[in-house]
């Protein structure tokens, strides 16, 4: 079994396809970054610096990924203090603070950008970036709606950037393990997965307008967004919570995740129907002003079928963990999430339980962890052209489309069918949906 730090270190290493020598590792990291740096090192910039910042020090600060963290920016002086506070434990120089995402766009030297603001910004500050000639990693969900998923995709294509989501599972060992085996044949026939969450969330604050907080560049926050007063609690992380004009709710805040390795599991693009039942169930007279418990399920062709099983207020744990995802094959079943795999045989008989050695955030506030590490990796191997991406978006966006579906179905109050070639949906009330208004100036634009 090996340790936490030799697992990534031996990832890392085989990823890249990296042979140190010794008198190399025997330089400093100063030194080393000179040596290796002078033909493929990449200079970052993180934008957005709350709970997923832990998730990038150790991907950045490893002396074979060979990248220059260039800046820290976010809209909130406290974060990038707490920032910098935070990556001088890790790295030996000193990155550039930045509030405004543009002027880290404007900076020709920087060659990717990790974009981990809020769900708001993600599309149209990845298109930002990507008309500025930068690659992106972006945290999911990668888009607000379905039209940001299908712009984000083409101005991928149309700038001819690398584009990540931030799904790390997808570049879990244990996981890709157990899928490919699912593919072959493992459980027969795969016919139906059951994605899951379940958190007990508590009471939020009932909105009240307030002074925006000290530091806070509340107009750049809202970016994008159709423009409101400040209320109380809203910047730090509620906001997922406070309507339409931020979130995604829980399908898109965590829900993403699973919903993928479901997709992902039983090889199914857009699903030809789409229904929910989602309801606030808890604390009734908070705050929250979305869904906190949603069951939807989602058809395709084949006769397959995906569930989700939402429970962002309700911590029993239906599966016997937080989350994870259950596949079922016609000859078996198989039991994922990210610390281990399980194979049944259709009676219902142990075959298989592997337990990885990675050490990746759960349905706890806050993250990163191994696969983070490895999923960052990636992204940066594939701008050099050294591999494939994980995640790349025009694919993770078509698992976005059931976060989509599912947000949509629960605001009409009703299922509707889809064109699973183009994933539009046949139904007037839902179409409305599709996009959003944006701030006058702040429209996404290719």
């Amino acid at each position: 079994m090996y340790s936490r730090r030799n697992f990534i270190k031996k990832t890392a290493l085989g990823s890249a396809g990296v042979a140190l020598s010794g008198s190399v590792m025997g330089m400093s990291a100063q030194s080393y970054r000179r040596i290796i740096g002078s033909n493929e090192r990449l200079n970052v910039a993180i934008a957005g610096l709350g709970r997923r910042l832990s998730g990038f020090y150790e991907p950045i600060a490893m002396k074979d990924s060979n990248v220059r963290l260039m800046y820290l920016c976010d809209v909130m002086e406290s974060q990038r203090i707490n920032a910098l506070r935070n990556f001088s434990k890790q790295i030996d120089y000193r990155p550039e603070l930045e509030n405004d995402i543009r002027k880290v766009i404007d900076d020709r030297k920087v060659d990717a950008i990790i974009n981990a603001t809020p769900d708001h910004w993600h599309t149209p500050g990845s298109i930002m970036a990507l008309k500025g000639g930068k690659h992106v990693y972006v945290e999911k969900p990668s888009s607000h709606n379905m039209k940001e998923n299908e712009l984000l995709v083409e101005a991928a294509q149309k700038y001819g950037k690398v584009v990540q989501m931030g799904n790390q599972q997808r570049s879990s060992d244990h996981t890709i393990e157990i899928i490919n085996e699912i593919h072959k044949g493992v459980i027969g026939v795969p016919y139906k997965a059951v994605a899951f969450y379940n958190n007990s969330r508590g009471e939020v604050p009932v909105q009240r307008k307030a002074p925006v907080p000290q530091g806070l560049d509340w107009e750049l926050w809202q970016g994008p967004a159709l423009r409101r007063d400040y209320t109380e609690e809203t910047w730090d992380y509620n906001w997922h919570w406070y309507g339409w004009n931020y979130g995604t709710a829980e399908a898109g805040n965590n829900g993403t995740h699973e919903l993928d390795i479901a997709r992902w599991a039983l090889q199914v693009r857009f699903p030809n129907y789409a229904q929910v039942e989602a309801a606030k169930r808890h604390f009734i007279d908070d705050g929250w002003q979305m869904y906190d418990t949603m069951e939807a399920t989602f058809k395709f062709p084949g006769n397959k079928i995906i569930q989700w099983d939402g429970k962002s207020r309700n911590g029993y744990s239906t599966y016997g963990d937080g989350r994870g995802t259950v596949i079922y094959g016609s000859e078996g079943t198989v039991f994922i999430d990210r610390g281990k795999h399980i194979l049944y045989d259709r009676n219902g008989k142990l075959i298989k339980e592997f337990r990885s050695v990675t050490n990746e955030a759960g349905n706890t506030l806050g993250g990163g962890g191994d696969m983070t590490t490895m999923h960052v990796r990636n992204f940066f191997d594939a701008i050099r052209g050294k591999t494939e991406l994980n995640a790349p978006v025009n694919d993770a966006n078509v698992s976005m489309a059931m976060v989509h579906y599912a947000n949509i179905a629960s605001r009409i109050g009703k299922g509707f069918k889809i064109d699973e070639v183009n994933g539009r949906m046949y139904d007037r009330d839902a179409m409305k949906l599709w996009g959003r208004e944006y701030a006058p100036g702040w429209e996404p634009k290719l």
